[in-house]
């Protein structure tokens, strides 16, 4: 297993962003990190935090692994981010694991596949992000292969301390090398919006309240 990152020294502000002001970042970026097909499935609507990656691939039936046990690696406030080929015919995540997280204060799960035990998920109010839900185990089909190596969420390449932001309109990832440009970006159009949104109730035609916040300007690629 390769080393955890730290994570970043970040303003307390970034973790009320939501992915949609962070995706708009992202694209005036030219980055990635919209990660499509993942949306919330059961227990806390938002998470943010570093990823701890792990990546499955199918058992070897001669020598097999665990689905498991890499739990008691993840530091509280980090990420798991499990990349299981976006599979839907076994889960790599379920309620012990949901549980266990929880109590851990671990800040959440995104599987690139399907998870399973929903309810118990939202009795812990743990944030569980998936394609699906399945109940099938993924014990004896499929086993980790990698901890703390690049994996995909979606259509986007996660690498071990990126951050992953979630709320009910999906997943972002944010690149740890430009993590502080994009949220700084993301919190002045955050800003921004907010202007446009007070102008406007205070008269101002939405064309006006726009462009005296540049929001266009903000939004546009390369700006």
């Amino acid at each position: 297993m390769n080393a955890f990152p730290a994570p970043l020294d970040l303003p307390p502000t970034v973790a009320e962003l939501s992915t949609a002001e962070i995706s708009d970042a992202l694209d005036a970026l030219r980055l990635p990190g919209s990660a499509l097909g993942l949306s919330h499935m059961a227990g806390g609507t938002r998470l943010f935090g570093p990823a701890f990656t792990v990546r499955y691939v199918p058992v070897d039936s001669a020598n097999p692994g665990t689905v498991g046990d890499y739990l008691d690696d993840v530091p509280e406030g980090a990420v798991v981010a499990l990349d299981n080929a976006g599979r839907r015919d076994c889960t790599v995540w379920g309620g012990i694991l949901s549980h266990l997280a929880a109590h851990r204060r671990i800040g959440g799960t995104v599987v690139n596949g399907v998870c399973r035990d929903t309810p118990e998920a939202d009795e812990a109010d743990y944030p569980l992000f998936a394609c699906g839900r399945f109940m099938r185990t993924g014990k004896d089909r499929v086993e980790v292969q990698a901890v703390c190596e690049p994996i995909s969420l979606g259509d986007v390449r996660v690498a071990a301390g990126d951050y992953i932001v979630g709320d009910l309109d999906g997943i972002v990832v944010v690149p740890r090398a430009r993590a502080v440009e994009v949220f700084e970006r993301a919190l002045t159009l955050r800003s921004a919006e907010h202007r446009i949104v007070e102008g406007t109730l205070r008269g101002l035609s939405l064309a006006q309240a726009r462009e005296r916040a540049a929001y266009h300007t903000l939004q546009r690629a390369g700006s």
